[in-house]
């Protein structure tokens, strides 16, 4: 327990988990945590944490929901904060519940082919 903030701390990313594998998985956990509910990016990258994937860096968060909002999966607005700064707050879009419909699909055949040709690798 984080005693500080009086919150559990999330459990570290394992060691071996490259940077690069974060990266190509990002947007996609982006728009699940958002298709769960209207999030902001700290909120976003805390929950990310706390998964498992270790801290992402608002330089690589910030620029992600930046594309996605561009591509329009995800729409942006800013709301008043509650004593404290305004924040923005992301949604997920019709075409961005479409992608990730995708984007699950994908990741599925894809793991499935991965763990395949690491089974096998394994067993040589």
């Amino acid at each position: 327990m984080n005693a500080d903030a009086g919150r559990p701390t999330p459990p570290a990313p394992p060691a071996d988990l490259s940077r690069e594998w974060i990266r190509g998985v990002l947007e996609p956990c982006l728009l699940a945590l958002v298709a769960t509910g209207d999030s902001y990016g700290y909120e976003l990258a805390s929950r990310l944490a706390a998964a498992g994937l270790g801290p992402v860096p608002g330089g690589s968060l910030y620029p992600a929901l930046t594309r996605l909002e561009k591509q329009g999966l995800v729409s942006s607005r800013w709301r008043a904060g509650d004593g404290g700064p305004g924040r923005r707050y992301y949604r997920l879009t019709a075409a961005g519940q479409r992608q990730l419909a995708t984007d699950i699909e994908r990741w599925d055949s894809f793991a499935a082919t991965v763990a395949g040709l690491l089974r096998q690798g394994a067993t040589a």
